[in-house]
């Protein structure tokens, strides 16, 4: 697997892929048959139960390590203060992985007092981000994606606003939609976007109700931003320092690379913000350090990996015996560099929106 600039080796992880089976709507002629790309249609994948080599797949029975120098930050619903409107930037909100869990979210945000009974912007000049992935997996991705566009429309309104960071599911999307079977250099074999976007949760919904200005949507997010000292970006991953030394630079580059339109270099970055656990193991906090030094802040937050996984909580995709997880609330880690968004929605966890900074 590709090493991630300014980490040392990644533990190596072999996921399994039990018993996968493609839908049948794979091989249908819909929205999402690429007609643009006469001529390609799909060969045969050399190897349909596995992964391309150099994607990480979110899969339960990825090894984990139960480290004892974690803490979750549980945060008493009752204690959450509804933000005011009023002069200066408002209070600052981040969002881990939705995945098309639209009710989970709606559910959270009216919890923490951001949206009211119907679903409308009432936080006033509150600052709201989410980390990415908004799809996949979930029922109802394509209505999370309207729900922030609405949501930013907004908060603007109201002279606050609400943003959003590019996750690795929406890159998989954007190349699900724009190149379909289309080979890719994936180092070994042959990889497809569709192929790898079925592979990890892809929804025919949602690939029916997509439409152009959620793609230009998508692929005009910004894959990292610092606010408030705090360095936001979906993946737990140094591999951003491969694409600029500055949060400016990572950011048009991301955006140039997906302007390109060249199928191997969106899947280079496809696959790059697939990498994860770089600031759990030995040598986690030197990792976080090298993001905070290059592009600033004093700690990074990041959804990516779902916190379950962080703590060795989940095992086996198959083990239907395993009791749902405990998401209290986000994870901080790496001595206090790092918080964890992702609360494992997927495996029954929990859709995190938490306030920052952290509760001391």
């Amino acid at each position: 697997m590709t090493q991630g600039a300014g980490q040392g080796p990644e533990v190596e992880r072999t996921a399994t892929v039990r018993d996968f089976r493609v839908p049948a709507y794979v091989h249908e002629t819909g929205p999402y048959d690429h007609g643009a790309h006469p001529g390609n249609a799909a060969p045969p994948l050399e190897d349909p139960l596995g992964p391309p080599e150099g994607y990480t797949p979110t899969q339960r029975d990825l090894p984990v390590i139960n480290r004892g120098d974690t803490l979750q930050v549980a945060v008493d619903p009752a204690e959450a203060q509804a933000p005011q409107a009023g002069t200066g930037p408002g209070a600052l909100f981040v969002v881990g992985d939705v995945h098309g869990y639209l009710d989970e979210l709606i559910a959270a945000l009216q919890e923490k007092g951001l949206i009211d009974a119907a679903g409308n912007w009432c936080a006033g000049t509150a600052r709201l981000w989410f980390l990415g992935d908004f799809t996949d997996r979930g029922p109802d991705g394509i209505g999370v994606i309207d729900l922030v566009m609405r949501l930013s429309a907004e908060a603007a309104a109201a002279g606050g606003y609400c943003k959003a960071l590019m996750g690795n599911h929406e890159l998989l999307l954007l190349g699900a939609k724009r190149f379909g079977d289309t080979p890719v250099n994936s180092g070994a074999g042959t990889a497809t976007f569709q192929a790898a976007w079925l592979l990890n949760g892809g929804q025919k919904s949602d690939m029916d109700r997509l439409q152009d200005h959620h793609l230009q949507w998508m692929a005009r997010l910004d894959a990292m931003e610092e606010v408030d000292g705090h360095l936001l970006v979906h993946s737990d991953t140094t591999a951003y320092l491969d694409y600029g030394d500055s949060i400016e630079a990572v950011n048009d580059t991301v955006r140039e690379t997906i302007t390109r339109n060249d199928a191997d270099e969106v899947w280079d970055l496809f696959r790059k913000f697939t990498k994860r656990f770089s600031f759990r193991d030995e040598g986690g906090a030197d990792a976080v350090r090298s993001l905070l030094d290059t592009y600033g802040g004093t700690r990074i937050v990041h959804g990516h990996s779902p916190i379950p996984y962080l703590l060795g909580e989940v095992g086996s995709e198959d083990d239907e015996d395993s009791a749902r997880p405990v998401v209290a609330g986000p994870h901080v880690y790496a001595g206090g560099l790092a918080i964890a968004m992702d609360g494992g929605v997927t495996m029954a966890g929990k859709l995190l929106v938490q306030q920052l900074p952290l509760p001391t």
